[in-house]
């Protein structure tokens, strides 16, 4: 090999990708080119949330010139062994409202369109049973939370302990549906090649794809060949499979045709998940000195009749702070609705807006600063598990993050601060999000006087992956940047984890490092050589708990004639491990708090409880942070490196942005009003309920 001195990991490397996304020369899925033989799918969507299809007459539309098949559940190809929410048009029953029942193909978009209007269906149908509430009675308990934690967990005699506190707070607080909205919708551009399926595709790793999409079209996974190499956002929604890629292959095998599938805004609600309520009940009780001595976290959630989507909330509870006493649950309602799925930081996000706004409460109560609380009740251990941590920096975040916020001299009463007409109040909140290796594999090609090729089928979403991973290569092989040639996002290259859960590096980095480590110490020939290396989870999964922690500090404003909220500014201040890239992980931690401010003021997906859909499926009425509601973002991160869980020393920032940002946003909200909102979002109606 030769060196080079000059360190590419911890540099600001603007994006490699940059200049092609600005002149638009970075095809996205849908707008791969593959002559005019394209034709379109436009769907056809149920009606109904709960019933079956008794009549589908599809006549009209088949009559329309430019229209090539119409499928229904009467003669779509039938699909093999995949779970019940991906059997698309295999069978008359309708569980929730915007299911698919027809797809119709033609030569270009707007007869696709048009046809499918045509599409006559009759439905039987019951009323819809949407509504999630704490005491429904038919609650149970699902086998496994998400990522594989216990459903519940108990430590000590939290009901005695809570009675026998002599400070104590007893809370509930929900969120609402929200939906992930990537800028870059849905897309799947499929054709047969023969018998080998060929799709350009808009997801989070493209080996995510592979076993569903091979068991559906029965078919081996060499003769599968799906490629992603920019993707537009996806924030959970592009994880796994869903049914417009089946559609789309189905559509291909009967038109013989390279078929194009791009969802609606509108169909992105319904075909791709959301980020499902919560109902949450935060008991703690405290020593008058503020230590906690009971932890209740207990959780309803809902998810859809045809999958079980058990989402994480309390997770976060188990290993935030100490207490000897300790419980937390889950539990799921069956509901007539979408599948839900994963959304930037599940579990964490919701819960920890639950668990940090009841801190902030006990705080109140006990009559002490909620920094100080929270420092009083820091663990030496992982309390759940009582192992030692990795690295736990929170203290540290939260004193530089109140230092540099200008924590210090607060007034600690609400609603005495004024600016005018604005009532002011700052707020505080802690942030957690686990650090994972999943199993991964890299390959790099060697020939004497060309670049090395770094292949490895990892997904760069919008996160600068790409670059942050040409860097790591590019300092394990010891040579400059322009030396590496990474190839990502196709499923004929190694196979690797998909881009989600904050592991994307701390999983793809290591395998890179391996590969490289083989590659070092020989000699290559005047042929070349190809070297493989992988990584995964090892023995410190078991032996340390690792987490990313952070403190978020906000000021928020609420017009006392209006009830409007602004939060000109919030201060972030992370413990995440060796940063790779500066430039592209301020980006990311600055996207994670525009998204939890966003939660905490806007987001909300409405559920029409008689008819079962979602009322406001579109960015006019499922609002958004705009450039206008962001004010001043200070961020920062401590300089931490975590060996001791991967050889990279990095945790992951994806996701550790949005954790705790809407708890802290709530808590100044209540320090500037002295009204507590518990249901988020936090609308101006909200200050005259």
């Amino acid at each position: 090999m030769t060196a080079t001195t000059e360190r590419a990991v911890g540099s600001d490397v603007r994006r490699l990708e940059g200049p092609d996304k600005v002149r638009g020369r970075a095809p996205y899925a849908y707008e791969h080119e593959l002559g005019a033989q394209a034709v379109f799918v436009a769907l056809v969507q149920s009606t109904v949330a709960r019933g079956r299809i008794t009549a589908i007459d599809s006549a009209a539309a088949t009559a329309v010139p430019g229209v090539l098949a119409v499928l229904t559940h009467e003669d779509a190809p039938r699909l093999g062994d995949v779970v019940e929410e991906l059997r698309v048009l295999q069978g008359p029953q309708v569980q929730y409202v915007g299911e698919p029942v027809a797809a119709v193909v033609a030569e270009t978009s707007e007869v696709a369109r048009d046809a499918a209007a045509r599409v006559q269906v009759t439905y039987e149908s019951g009323a819809p049973d949407v509504v999630l509430t704490a005491d429904r009675t038919d609650l149970y308990a699902p086998e496994q939370l998400m990522a594989g934690f216990e459903t519940d967990s108990v430590i000590g005699d939290v009901d005695t302990a809570l009675a026998a506190a002599p400070v104590s707070v007893d809370v509930t607080y929900t969120t609402p549906v929200q939906h992930n909205n990537p800028i870059e919708m849905h897309a799947t551009v499929a054709r047969w090649d023969g018998d080998v399926l060929r799709m350009w595709d808009a997801n989070q790793g493209p080996h995510n794809l592979v076993p569903v999409i091979t068991e559906a079209f029965g078919i081996t996974a060499d003769q599968l060949h799906i490629t992603s190499p920019h993707v537009g956002g996806a924030f959970g929604s592009k994880a796994f499979t869903h049914v417009h890629q089946l559609i789309a292959g189905m559509a291909a095998k009967v038109t013989g045709r390279t078929v194009k599938v791009e969802l609606t805004r509108q169909q992105m609600f319904t075909l791709v998940g959301h980020r499902t309520p919560t109902i949450q009940r935060l008991r703690l009780g405290a020593q008058p000195d503020g230590t906690l001595t009971a932890i209740s976290h207990e959780v309803v959630e809902h998810t859809s009749q045809n999958a079980e989507f058990a989402e994480q909330t309390a997770t976060a509870t188990r290993l935030m702070y100490a207490a000897p006493a300790r419980r937390t649950t889950h539990r799921l309602a069956r509901l007539d609705v979408p599948p839900p799925t994963i959304m930037r930081a599940p579990g964490e996000t919701p819960g920890m807006y639950a668990l940090e706004s009841a801190v902030d409460e006990l705080a109140v109560e006990l009559g002490i600063d909620p920094v100080e609380l929270r420092l009083r009740n820091e663990p030496a251990r992982d309390p759940e598990r009582d192992v030692p941590w990795s690295t736990r920096n929170l203290v540290a975040c939260l004193t530089e993050g109140a230092q540099r916020f200008g924590w210090a001299g607060r007034d600690p009463r609400p609603g005495v601060r004024e600016d005018g007409r604005w009532l002011v109040g700052t707020g505080v909140a802690a942030a957690t999000y686990p650090t994972r290796r999943r199993p991964s594999e890299a390959r790099i090609q060697a020939v004497p006087g060309q670049p090395y090729v770094v292949s490895i089928d990892a997904s760069d979403i919008g996160t600068g992956a790409r670059t942050a991973l040409t860097q790591i290569a590019a300092d394990a092989l010891r040579v400059p940047l322009d030396q590496v040639d990474l190839r990502i996002a196709d499923s004929r290259l190694p196979k690797a984890s998909g881009a989600g859960g904050s592991t994307g590096i701390t999983s793809w980095g290591p395998a890179i490092l391996a590969a490289a480590d083989e590659l070092r110490d020989r000699e290559v020939p005047p042929g070349g050589l190809t070297v493989t290396g992988s990584s995964g989870p090892g023995e410190e999964a078991e032996q340390l708990s690792s987490h990313a922690f952070g403190a978020h500090f906000a000021e928020v404003r609420v017009d006392r004639d209006s009830g409007e909220v602004r939060v000109p500014r919030m201060t972030g201040v992370f413990a995440a491990g060796r940063i790779i890239n500066p430039v592209t992980a301020r980006s990311q931690f600055l996207g994670g708090m525009t998204m939890g401010l966003s939660m905490a003021l806007h987001e909300q997906t409405v559920l029409d409880a008689g008819r079962g859909h979602f009322a406001n499926h579109d960015l006019a009425e499922y609002h958004v942070a705009a450039h206008a509601d962001v004010g001043a973002m200070d961020i920062h991160w401590l300089d931490e490196v975590d060996e001791a869980h991967n050889p990279l020393g990095a945790k992951g920032i994806g996701e550790i942005g949005i954790v705790g940002a809407a708890a802290a946003i709530g808590n100044a909200y209540w320090h500037a009003t002295g009204r507590r909102v518990r249901d988020l979002p936090i609308t101006p109606d909200r200050y005259f309920g």
